[in-house]
């Protein structure tokens, strides 16, 4: 029973991707996995609970891969010291593989792809679009900066441009891959990006601005 519910949720977010959320009904779903739709709706309701287990899944991941990263996976009001015991490293580990799993991991790659589609006819897809790929990786570095800043890691800049900054590069490199589909040059230019950016905003040994 487990492998079906699994199924059919891999499958709804592929034709998600493909066609778009709205496009796709749960006869099409099933359809794809020669089931009948009686068969789909013992194991989801309807299409949207299928697509809320699919936000639901992404947000499990995210977490997951923010404590394998020894990153915050609290919101920053509620847990800032876990923000200002971030290292440097961790970040610049992080940045790199954050965009290995947008680009790379299957199930992040088709929940990009569907929030891309959807997020210029659905007020709520482009909502999660903005704080999976755009404003909320922007706002966590934000507040990961402003503690950084705080213990002298970097220089006394608005955390708010640097976050941009540091994020800008990786937005694009993400966005660019969907043409390409070869990441290892772009991996390369966003380490020496990060390598780059510490260079201008860190602070060096001795307290140095």
């Amino acid at each position: 029973m487990g492998d079906t519910k699994e199924k059919i949720l891999l499958t709804a977010l592929q034709l998600f991707a493909r066609d778009g959320y709205e496009a796709v009904s749960v006869r099409n779903i099933a359809e794809e996995l020669g089931i009948t739709k009686g068969a789909l709706y013992r194991h989801y309701k309807n299409k949207r609970d299928i697509f809320d287990s699919i936000v639901d899944r992404m947000i499990q991941i995210d977490a997951q891969r923010a404590k394998e990263y020894q990153m915050p996976v609290e919101q920053y009001d509620e847990m800032s010291e876990s923000y200002a015991n971030t290292s440097w490293e961790n970040i610049e580990k992080y940045t790199i593989e954050q965009l290995k799993f947008w680009t790379e991991d299957s199930f992040a790659l088709l929940f990009r792809r569907m929030l891309t589609l959807e997020q210029y006819r659905n007020a709520e897809m482009a909502e999660l679009y903005s704080q999976c790929i755009v404003e909320g990786p922007v706002s966590y570095m934000e507040d990961l900066f402003r503690e950084l800043t705080k213990k002298g890691v970097l220089k006394e800049e608005n955390p708010g441009l640097l976050a941009v900054e540091y994020y800008a590069p990786l937005f694009l490199l993400i966005s660019m891959s969907d043409k390409k589909g070869e990441n290892e040059e772009y991996v390369e230019i966003l380490r020496n990006h990060t390598k780059q950016f510490i260079q201008s905003y860190g602070v060096k040994s001795g307290g140095e601005k």
